[in-house]
């Protein structure tokens, strides 16, 4: 069973090179390989996550070169439900791209840019989700990061391109400061081994080691948007394609969640940081959901909305504590999901009506009722609302924080209260304003064509003909509605509005919808599964002896 540790980071790496060789052709064989792919590494990472849990940690060292030399693989539980988690959620985003024609009705953009960068992005993160050291880790955040950039700015338009550079300069920043962390670690420690590191480590002054902590948590800390280092996010993510930012958005900061849920752990168990993620946690909810208050675009809504239940996880890792750290770790998996669909759901939106700004919006929950169930559900479970997952989580991390008590134990449970009461103002703002209402004034009718500023009269013709389906005429003569941003477009540019929705962006949307659900029905199980993973990530002993032998 070891000998499958690494194969959800080599089977999309290799058939990159396949699809890479096959180009912009033949694009029936393009999207069977890339869903056939997806779903061998969702077999895998179950088959990893059942192992795990039956068998404890399995490792490998890659060309059989022992720690500190070789490059060391290890799935224990965590592990594996992260996998099993991001390999669902990415396959069910490439079904709905495919479904919007994301890669394969636009020549400029062809399968073969998408598809490939699309693999290379998953493979970066159950490389992060598998890694064994902190140079793999570091690794697996720069595959992540040059897959993004290309689906970030893919179109080339200036929004994206002015968002997307802004992300990697972010990106970077952390990337620099990441290798200066790894290189003190090892000229204190002499490996960068997790499971040497956690021996090792120990033996440090105490000051060395707190500046260690201090440097990976701010690494971490930027990935995973913790406030005051999620100045980023906002402007980056809206702009993007709707799958693109469905799955930036569910799992790249949870990225870096799962790194400080993995070094805090395992390098620095009773760290001395503690009261300062308190802080940030209690900032990222509160200041992240009142972001969210004010904003009227869907896009934003959820970006900010993002950025406040990141809090919730940091929350739980900051306790430290037996049920904190289980709470945390539903919570992840919760949110990956939900986070996820309701990004695809304001896709569909987009789509659907031309834009996410809910002023311009309403009447969909007349006028489209499987858009309105795909819309509440999530929205509810984000929310907290019994007996969704999303209370399930809440609930494990709020009582984990009454027992723990403290000052800071007490404010973080009542910020996470009023948060999750501010989450549910919110939802039910956008409810009221995009479904529950009447239509506004010159909303846009079916086969309207939207231009963004960067169309030409040429771009008009051709993708306005081909997206309407003869629904209505296309090209520049057409009226552009007022204030229009359109980002629906794979490259940014003009979309025809529809009523009738692709089949497979709903199906795509519906079974995540379903995935979500699913952690409700299957509550019981999941929460004795995230105990045990606590109960490993805490002994440390395990993930040590799995990878050192001893």
């Amino acid at each position: 069973m070891n000998a499958l540790v690494p194969l959800p980071v080599l089977l999309p790496l290799c058939v990159t090179g396949l699809k890479l060789a096959i180009g912009p052709r033949l694009h029936r064989l393009q999207r069977f390989i890339s869903i056939a792919v997806l779903g061998a590494v969702l077999v895998l990472s179950v088959l990893l996550m059942v192992a795990a849990d039956r068998h404890g940690p399995l490792s490998v060292h890659l060309g059989d070169f022992a720690p500190p030399v070789g490059i060391t693989l290890v799935a224990d539980r965590l592990a594996g439900l992260m996998l099993t988690v991001s390999s669902a959620v990415t396959l069910l985003v490439l079904v709905y791209s495919l479904g919007q024609g994301m890669a394969d009705r636009d020549d400029q953009a062809p399968v073969g840019v998408f598809h490939p960068a699309y693999l290379i992005l998953v493979a970066g993160v159950s490389c992060t989700f598998l890694a064994g050291d902190l140079v793999n880790l570091y690794v697996g955040f720069e595959i992540m990061l040059v897959a993004s950039f290309v689906l970030l700015t893919i179109g080339g338009t200036a929004t994206r391109i002015r968002a997307g550079s802004t992300y990697v300069i972010i990106s970077l920043f952390s990337s620099v400061l990441f290798l200066v962390a790894i290189a003190m670690t090892y000229a204190v420690a002499g490996t960068v081994n997790l499971a040497q590191l956690a021996q090792r480590l120990q033996e440090v002054p105490l000051g060395v080691r707190t500046l260690l902590e201090a440097m990976l948590l701010t690494v971490f800390a930027i990935k995973a948007a913790v406030f005051p280092l999620a100045a980023w996010l906002p402007d980056s993510y809206p702009t993007a394609p709707a799958p693109v930012t469905a799955v930036f958005a569910g799992l790249l900061t949870k990225v870096g969640v799962y790194s400080m849920l993995r070094t805090q752990t395992l390098l620095f168990p009773g760290h001395r940081l503690g009261d300062l993620l308190m802080l940030a946690a209690l900032a990222s909810m509160v200041v992240g959901i009142l972001g969210a208050v004010a904003q009227t675009d869907l896009k934003r809504v959820l970006s900010f909305t993002l950025i406040s239940h990141i809090g919730y996880m940091v929350f739980g890792i900051a306790l430290a504590g037996h049920g904190s750290i289980s709470g945390a770790i539903v919570y992840v998996a919760h949110h990956i999901t939900v986070q996820t669909t309701l990004f695809l759901v304001a896709g569909l939106i987009e789509r659907r009506d031309g834009t996410t700004e809910l002023t311009r919006l309403g009447g969909l929950a007349r006028a489209a009722p499987l858009l309105a169930v795909l819309f509440f559900v999530p929205a509810m479970n984000l929310a907290g609302i019994p007996p969704l997952s999303g209370f399930i989580g809440k609930l494990g991390l709020m009582r984990a924080g009454i027992d723990a008590g403290g000052a800071w134990a007490w404010a973080l449970v009542a910020g996470s209260a009023a948060t999750s009461l501010l989450t549910l103002y919110v939802m039910a703002k956008v409810w009221n304003l995009a479904f529950w209402r009447d239509a506004p004034p010159g909303a846009e009718e079916e086969g309207v064509v939207l231009e963004s500023s960067d169309d030409d009269e040429s771009d008009d013709d051709d993708e306005g003909a081909e997206e309407a389906g003869g629904a209505a005429g296309s090209g520049s003569d057409l009226p552009v509605p007022a204030g229009a941003v359109v980002a629906a477009g794979f490259l940014g540019q003009s979309i025809t509005t529809t009523k009738r929705l692709p089949w497979p962006m709903l199906a795509a949307t519906g079974a995540a919808v379903a995935l979500g659900l699913s952690y409700t029905v299957l509550g019981g199980p999941l929460t004795t599964f995230t105990q045990a993973a606590a109960t490993e990530l805490l002994a440390r002993t395990p993930y040590i002896e799995a990878v050192l032998g001893r």
